[in-house]
């Protein structure tokens, strides 16, 4: 299933990326430094818990794929929506601001994806499409490749904020 390496992917790239706040806004004085340095932290700890939400999410919608529950699907589609726009309303330091980007588009990716995985599933349980046609495979594999777009861009942004 092609969530699965979300979840790993997740609890790895956002423990690096809150270590890297704390090395981020090391300029100005001391007291603003420290500043920085917190507030940095902060929305990397907000993040992390955001991220680590999402990935639950995610693991209970794969759950509904493996029990093919379209309906349960888009319920839990919803709450891994519900959970993206929570971490968009995180607010980023400005020195975050690019890292934040960064998470918010790949998230959407993900997102993206998922929708598409719901319409495929919708459309096999109508009986619109067979699992062993070739208009399953091709979507199955675009799903593929949006999904492994977002990763791509979350790793891409786990570089960034490693890079602060």
């Amino acid at each position: 299933m092609i969530l699965t390496k979300l979840s790993r992917f997740l609890c790895v790239a956002f423990a690096g990326a809150i270590v890297a706040a704390a090395l981020v806004g090391c300029a100005g004085t001391q007291s603003a430094t420290n500043d920085a340095q917190t507030e940095n932290r902060q929305y990397m700890a907000a993040l992390n818990q955001g991220m680590d939400e999402l990935a639950n999410k995610l693991d209970s919608f794969n759950d509904a794929v493996t029990r093919n529950d379209v309906v349960s699907m888009r319920t839990q589609a919803e709450k891994a929506f519900k959970q993206i726009d929570k971490i968009e309303a995180i607010e980023a330091p400005e020195a975050l601001a690019d890292v934040k980007e960064g998470y918010i588009e790949g998230c959407l990716m993900l997102e993206s994806a998922l929708g598409q995985y719901i319409d495929l599933y919708t459309q096999l349980d109508s009986g619109a499409v067979t699992a062993d046609s070739e208009e399953y495979a091709n979507a199955l594999a675009d799903i593929q490749a949006n999904y492994d777009s977002g990763i791509a861009k979350l790793e891409e942004t786990d570089k960034l904020a490693l890079g602060l």
